[in-house]
């Protein structure tokens, strides 16, 4: 059986609670009856019955039972026991903690439903039953749907997550890494280089010139095993004025748990940053404590991102002042603050770090948000003290990141800036 997508998201919306639908409707054939059965779920089996003519009118079998069944184990609601020990609503099977009976449920999911709504399942699965074993097992991880929030998770779980299972989650990590670099990467760079004005790379050859790495990542594919090196198609050179670092661009995350989809892509864009000679760019997270991720986003975001560790508190004075010591230049270093703001340190001297900095000629940008999530939760009484500083603090898609850059990169004006790249409401 094949369910489009608006069947698909009405299935799912009142299996998480989200729509009511009245038991008493009379629709006109038993195919209506079987489509409200799988929206409304177990709960609604006796009168969808009565409605069609008595017991068993209105069974489900054969690929519409897999799928009740798959969506039962998340969204049923755990039964009650009444005064005599008995139970007071039938509830179909959970998950259980086996790992093939795990397997088997994402395999259900995912052959009834498109990937943003397997996305949605899979989180529900963990938020509503606390499935975190299903991220335990290689076998069970490598069915998982890869995306930013599973990444989150993982990120989240990395110091609970056991040696066997340490490889699969990198692979996932790295698949949605790919998926995000293939996105933003080749708009961010003709963004950072066409702002600076500056071809990509130089048409005159120079050994001194040459691009390494880029030459080495885009000629992988012509390794000779003979020779045991590989043999470039074609070599890449910098230009002069790209090898001069002129810009610095400081990338300054909050690492609390509400921020984990920002900094995935955070964490990327800092590595798709440092991969650029014509900037010289710092990544750094924060919590209570400040770590400096420079070192390894320019080689590994995947490492990077398992640098990285969710959760804690937020201290964002304190990652102020210790990203201040690379301000060189002030009018050629950009600032992303990467945070809801909710500061737990001081934050009359962080308004204070952040005045001086945007006074100094810094540009500087809170950016409350970094995802696809919508309007995220911030400080609006500390967003609103900074904007008078002349810092706007706005949610950014990561799709709109690139003109943000180029703009500020060209001396645009950041709260004009602001107002055009944020989502619109």
């Amino acid at each position: 059986m094949e369910i489009n997508n608006l069947e698909s998201c009405l299935i799912l919306l009142s299996r998480q609670k989200l729509v009511c639908v009245q038991s008493d409707l009379m629709p006109a054939d038993l195919e209506q009856l079987r489509r409200w059965r799988l929206i409304l779920g177990g709960d609604a089996q006796a009168p969808l019955d009565q409605m069609a003519g008595g017991p068993g009118g209105c069974t489900l079998g054969g690929g519409d039972a897999e799928m009740d069944a798959a969506l039962a184990a998340i969204y049923d609601e755990v039964p009650e026991d009444d005064e005599e020990g008995g139970s007071s609503r039938k509830r179909s099977a959970g998950l259980g903690a086996s790992a093939p009976r795990l397997a088997k449920w994402l395999g259900d999911i995912r052959s009834y439903f498109k990937e943003d709504v397997v996305s949605v399942i899979q989180a529900d699965a963990i938020e509503r039953k606390g499935l975190t074993q299903l991220l335990f097992e290689p076998e069970t991880l490598k069915s998982v749907q890869p995306n930013i929030q599973l990444v989150g998770t993982l990120m989240a779980l990395k110091g609970r997550i056991p040696e066997r299972t340490k490889e699969t989650a990198r692979m996932v990590v790295a698949a949605v890494v790919e998926e995000v670099k293939k996105k933003l990467e080749q708009r961010l760079r003709q963004a950072v280089l066409g702002a600076l004005n500056r071809k990509e790379h130089s048409p005159l050859p120079s050994a001194a010139a040459i691009d390494w790495k880029w030459t080495i990542g885009r000629n992988l594919k012509n390794y000779n095993p003979a020779v045991g090196t590989i043999v470039p198609e074609k070599v890449y050179f910098y230009s002069r004025a790209q090898r001069s670092g002129a810009w610095t661009v400081i990338v300054d995350m909050d690492q609390s748990g509400s921020m984990a989809d920002s900094v995935v892509y955070g964490a990327v864009c800092g590595a798709i940053f440092s991969s650029l000679p014509a900037l010289n760019t710092r990544v750094v997270v924060f919590d209570t404590e400040v770590v400096d991720l420079t070192e390894k986003c320019g080689n590994d975001p995947v490492e990077m991102l398992f640098g990285v560790q969710l959760g804690g508190g937020t201290d964002i004075n304190k990652s102020v002042g210790y990203c201040e010591q690379f301000i060189k230049d002030p009018r050629k270093t950009l600032f992303i603050l990467i945070t809801d703001l909710f500061e737990g340190g001081n934050e009359a001297q962080l308004v204070r770090r952040l005045g001086e900095m945007a006074a100094s000629g810094v540009k500087a940008m809170c950016l409350l948000a970094l995802s696809d999530a919508g309007s995220p939760c911030y400080d609006e009484g500390l967003a609103r003290k900074l904007a008078a500083l002349g810092i706007p603090c706005f949610a950014c898609t990561p799709a709109r990141l690139p003109d943000l850059v180029e703009g500020a990169l060209r001396g645009a004006d950041l709260t004009k800036l602001a107002a055009q790249t944020e989502p619109k409401k």
